[in-house]
């Protein structure tokens, strides 16, 4: 097993808590409320949800996504302790055992870890989230997402995903000043599939700041 080295960036913590509105706002240190990030960019994928719900029926959407849900935490515990080079001790099943084995030539990429599960916030964006992983990812500072999928994802899909990640490449360098521009989608597949998808964060922030926008119009 690979042991990864840390470099770990000391950042102020932030609290989570519920809005009136039922989705997630962090606390920063000084006091703001900012939503999460994810929460702000569910509009871009709401549409596609709801013609999908209609399409499958309620019952198998609620399904499908409690084991979505119940899947992607487990894999994201193993993951997480794996870069931390502890024992896995999460109880997970066979086919989530496949999956981890299939991402991990992945994770063996990422070193110099940063920050894993460190929550963010930025000012300017008005916004906050939790990143999965900062570190180098073959070579390269990156902001590393990890994502579980039932099918492959074509990248004109992922969109938000990128952004997302933008987000928190912004966030870290307001709270840094180190500037990060890569960012690695990592998505373990059902089927036993591993897609990586990179991109750069510039790419993304115009679209970004549109959902914050409408986010703040219409919330």
């Amino acid at each position: 097993m690979k042991t990864f080295t840390h470099a770990p960036i000391k950042i102020e913590e932030i609290s989570a808590t519920t809005g009136a509105d039922g989705n997630r706002v962090y606390q920063t240190p000084d006091g703001k409320l900012y939503p999460s990030v994810t929460t702000v960019l569910a509009e871009h994928s709401k549409k596609g949800i709801m013609e999908w719900r209609q399409r499958v029926g309620e019952v198998e959407a609620n399904k499908i996504s409690r084991q979505a849900a119940t899947r992607g935490t487990k894999i994201h515990g193993v993951v997480e302790q794996y870069l931390r080079n502890e024992s896995i001790t999460e109880k997970i099943s066979l086919l989530d055992k496949e999956m981890f084995d299939v991402i991990q030539p992945e994770l063996n990429k990422i070193d110099n870890i940063r920050a894993q599960e460190v929550g963010l916030w930025s000012h300017h964006l008005r916004l906050a989230g939790r990143v999965d992983c900062i570190a180098e990812y073959d070579g390269k500072l990156s902001i590393i997402d990890f994502k579980t999928a039932r099918r492959e994802k074509d990248v004109d899909h992922i969109q938000h995903y990128f952004m997302q990640t933008a987000a928190y490449a912004i966030m870290f360098e307001e709270r840094t000043h180190i500037p990060i521009t890569n960012l690695v989608i990592i998505i373990a597949v059902d089927d036993g599939v591993v897609q990586v998808f990179r991109s750069k964060r510039d790419n993304y922030v115009e679209q970004l700041l549109y959902y914050r926008d409408l986010y703040e119009v219409y919330k």
